[in-house]
């Protein structure tokens, strides 16, 4: 392989031209024979340098709409051929075939074309036929060939360019086709998630990671894979970090459950104060109460658009992080004053139906728990039923406790959170946490509804909600004690509600 390579000859065929002006200007001045095609052909000579149409050297014209224009010999011979191989020099003699020392492509948009929503039809035409295979030629060749995969690389490449006097070093062109890969990679995994979604392989690409500031902790690097900006407009306050996205994931993800005016308070993803309220102040008065002292500092996310008289009531609170549909224009003049403050515009929600983990040099794959507690899997398992008030409790509640970390227990009362014991290593350890909070916050129990996550082993965790003041436990039942735990409930008159449905979260 040799070292420096001097470009003298180029084929160009691109999709996005912004940009090209400098490469092709370099290109002329050096004076490198261009090849191209169609539109890019006609923007090269507009720029004034000459150029060869690739029909002309194939001696075939662009054919079935132009889907087939650079898949030929003449053109593939030129770029694949091994400069140091005498066979090779010999076959492009023997057939005319001129070597190609650079090729420029930029694919059609498939990604995307499929992101705006076109009909299948226009969708498949944007599957690059012609680009991928000259990447991935010219790219496996890079002992002796220059790629540039992609508009992202026209800038450098002409950078280098001038810099070398025309010339591409071995390390450059390697680097080159490193990247000209991984375009490939990309285009052809977002090609089969599109036509397969079904697929039992786990194929994931992204490019261009944003730097997180760092990870958990200030001793780990950490990058976010995707486009936020999809999802939220950021009107105020510093980058997000690797933990902010964590919770705001885990405070979406509860918001979604509920259509009525709903405010979630979040810490390391677990809810510590939420509430359904007559109206959005309503509920973050309502939430804040649930834990006031863990709401400090933490990720504060709604389902509707802050107002003056909402943003008036959160502004003295230090906070991360504030999500909401919409914020007023009042509403911004107040949450602004504190530069640092992250707001975001809710754009759209999140489409993945799927969670995905790495461990073990593998990936968990499982979909997310959306399930939603219908009427028809509440079964009373003793004779005191619950109220219509106590049933809006237990649908609120099954919705909150299941993003509580495991083993978790939630004690609402007016839909509202008002005691949680979450990532505990006994069912009875967080239920104890619950009870605690919830009387340290003032709250009486009395009238109150208790959600656990997953089954009672033992009737120790009814007996002490009993004495507590609770009536109504929600559990998904399932324990080989669970005659204990009915027992205890039927004689204390509790109602005791299974729901078949387990919650865990870790």
């Amino acid at each position: 392989m040799t070292n420096q390579i001097r470009i003298r000859s180029a084929l160009i065929s691109v999709y996005h031209k912004e940009g090209l002006d400098d490469i092709i200007l370099t290109l002329k001045a050096l004076g490198a024979t261009i090849y191209s095609t169609g539109g890019t052909a006609n923007y090269i000579s507009q720029l004034g340098a000459q150029v060869h149409e690739v029909a002309d050297l194939t001696g075939y014209p662009s054919i079935l709409g132009g889907r087939v224009k650079t898949l030929h010999p003449m053109v593939h011979g030129g770029i694949l051929a091994r400069r140091e191989v005498v066979s090779d020099q010999e076959e492009l003699a023997q057939y005319k075939i001129p070597e190609i020392d650079l090729v420029i492509v930029d694919l059609y948009p498939f990604e995307e074309t499929v992101a705006s929503g076109a009909d299948e039809a226009a969708i498949i035409e944007k599957i690059d036929i012609g680009g991928i295979a000259l990447i991935r030629a010219a790219a496996k060749n890079f002992g002796d060939v220059a790629v540039v995969p992609s508009q992202a690389y026209y800038g450098q490449v002409a950078a280098w360019l001038k810099a070398q006097d025309g010339a591409l070093s071995l390390d450059q062109r390697k680097a080159l086709a490193g990247a000209a890969f991984g375009v490939s990679s990309h285009y052809d995994t977002h090609i089969h998630q599109y036509l397969a979604p079904a697929s039992d392989s786990l194929k994931v690409s992204y490019d261009s990671p944003t730097v997180l500031r760092y990870g958990e902790n200030p001793h780990q690097e950490a990058f976010y894979y995707g486009d936020l900006s999809t999802q939220f407009d950021q009107l105020n306050g510093k980058p997000l970090s690797y933990n902010n996205l964590v919770d705001i994931e885990g405070a979406l993800q509860l918001v979604d459950e509920f259509e009525e005016p709903f405010f979630a308070v979040i810490k390391h993803t677990n809810p510590c104060g939420c509430a359904i309220g007559t109206d959005l102040l309503d509920a973050w008065k309502k939430a804040l109460a649930g834990d006031p002292v863990s709401a400090f500092g933490g990720i504060l996310a709604c389902n509707g658009t802050v107002d003056e008289a909402l943003a008036k009531e959160m502004h003295s609170l230090f906070f991360e992080v504030l999500v909401a549909n919409d914020f007023t224009p009042e509403a911004l003049a107040i949450l602004t004053k504190k530069k640092k403050r992250i707001l975001l515009k809710r754009i759209s929600k999140d489409s993945h139906t799927q969670v995905v983990k790495s461990l073990l040099n593998g990936y968990l794959v499982q979909d997310k728990d959306t399930k939603a507690l219908q009427a028809d899997e509440l079964v009373h398992k003793t004779s005191r039923t619950a109220t219509q008030a106590e049933l809006a409790d237990i649908y609120f509640g099954e919705k909150v406790t299941k993003h509580l970390k495991s083993n978790a227990i939630g004690i609402v009362k007016n839909n509202q959170l008002i005691g949680s014991g979450v990532g505990q290593t006994s069912r009875i350890d967080a239920l104890r946490q619950a009870i605690e909070k919830a009387k340290d916050k003032g709250f009486d129990l009395q009238g109150s509804t208790l959600i656990s996550d997953a089954f009672f082993p033992f009737s120790d965790s009814v007996e002490m909600a009993h004495a507590a003041g609770i009536e109504v436990v929600v559990e998904p039942g399932g324990s080989v004690r669970d005659d204990e735990t009915i027992n205890f409930c039927e004689n204390h008159g509790m109602c005791l509600i299974f729901t078949g449905t387990r919650h865990f979260k870790h």
